[in-house]
């Protein structure tokens, strides 16, 4: 009952608040709800005190790898490897920068990185620092393979799924379709229409889908509240103050591959599509959106995950926490502590953890007139749930 007495508190403080709220840019934050009880065990990973971290991933081997995206902070490296208690540059510090003159060399701005289960890492580049329009012929996939450390395949997205406010986010692979297989990556625009990309490894080809739809997009009605108070408020071109709408942005495949699960940043709705009618080209838009199946409120969330049993996970960054959806639907709390603020990407090791990054991000500097209330260390955490990642292929 917790979670949803918690929602109806955050139901309630909009209801509220009055429009002059909306105007305040940097409050006093709340001290932490040192009353609330907390819901599972946390173990400390690893404390970053410099760069903000997104993206988590952990190999079938247990080998953990971050990302940093160049989101203002000073990222010496964007793509990382925890290594003896500490983050290296990966796979190496000059494929870490820009390569002027072929932008699908170096990593530009990663937001994800997603290791396979076959023994590659996969990187995603949004080739957008600061969410700027995309560096033309920046925004790709590398492939690396962890038992050289050494880069085997890139991916360009072709300019044809890659709009000037296109901001590509998460990823996530089958490798039982297709002849080297399938990625799904989600468009998180926060200027333009969000979507889903879907990339053939193979030949790199790839198409928009639902792009602009409904259930893609950002819900018009959604203000997150986190510690209290409105979040994610900036000024628009009309200088006016209002949440940032950040579109399509957690994704997660079922074990089967045949459903994928998606959710815009701004909304507390999971959607599902089988994935047959995602990669079909003769389906009209209207067919495919008429597909999706909305499964109801999880809470806002920025990442999700699924496991072998068929469970999905969902972070919720307005109540400090992590929610799993069981078989019949239902949402159960299994994480809930003052110290997850803002929950953002997850990952299910080898060992039975659920690993993910909490970074503050509702803290930010442009989120708070320019106030940095970030307050370091950034973390990665884990939780012991007892179940394997999903397989991919």
């Amino acid at each position: 009952m917790l979670i949803e007495t918690l929602l109806r508190r955050s139901a309630l403080a909009l209801a509220l608040l009055s429009p002059a709220a909306f105007a305040v840019q940097v409050q006093p934050l709340p001290a932490s709800a040192a009353a609330e009880k907390p819901v599972g065990v946390l173990d400390l990973v690893h404390a970053f005190h410099d760069a903000m971290p997104t993206g988590v991933t952990v190999s079938e081997t247990g080998r953990i790898f971050v990302n940093f995206p160049r989101w203002g902070d000073e990222v010496p490296f964007t793509v990382g490897e925890l290594r003896n208690g500490q983050v290296q540059p990966y796979p190496n510090a000059a494929i870490n920068v820009e390569d002027a003159s072929d932008p699908a060399k170096g990593f530009i701005s990663v937001q994800s990185v997603v290791a396979d289960g076959k023994g590659l890492l996969w990187v995603l580049d949004t080739a957008a620092p600061e969410f700027s329009a995309p560096h033309p012929g920046g925004a790709k996939l590398v492939a690396i393979d962890l038992a050289t450390n050494r880069v085997v395949k890139t991916l360009v997205f072709p300019p044809e799924v890659i709009l000037p406010s296109t901001y590509v986010n998460d990823m996530r692979f089958d490798f039982r379709v297709g002849r080297e297989g399938t990625v799904y990556v989600t468009d998180s625009s926060v200027s333009g229409p969000g979507g889903i990309i879907v990339m053939d490894i193979a030949s790199g080809k790839a198409s928009r889908r639902l792009s602009g739809a409904p259930q893609t997009s950002v819900d018009p009605a959604f203000v997150p509240v986190v510690e209290g108070r409105p979040a994610l408020l900036s000024k628009g071109a009309d200088g006016k103050t209002k949440p940032l709408g950040v579109a399509s942005d957690g994704i997660a495949l079922s074990p089967d591959g045949g459903t994928l699960y998606f959710s815009p940043l701004s909304s507390r709705h999971l959607y599902a599509v089988p994935t047959a009618l995602l990669r079909d080209p003769s389906l009209s838009e209207a067919q495919l959106q008429a597909a999706v199946q909305d499964l109801g409120e999880k809470g806002a969330s920025d990442g999700l995950e699924a496991d072998a049993d068929g469970a999905v996970y969902a972070t919720d960054y307005e109540h400090n926490g992590i929610r799993k959806r069981q078989a019949d639907g239902q949402w159960r709390t299994i994480v809930h502590d003052p110290r997850v603020l803002w929950p953002d990407t997850m990952a299910i090791g080898p060992d039975g953890y659920l690993y993910f990054t909490a970074n503050q991000l509702h803290r930010s500097p442009g989120f708070n007139g320019g106030h940095d209330l970030r307050s370091k260390p950034y973390s990665l955490l884990r939780v012991k749930i007892d179940a394997a990642p999903a397989p991919t292929h």
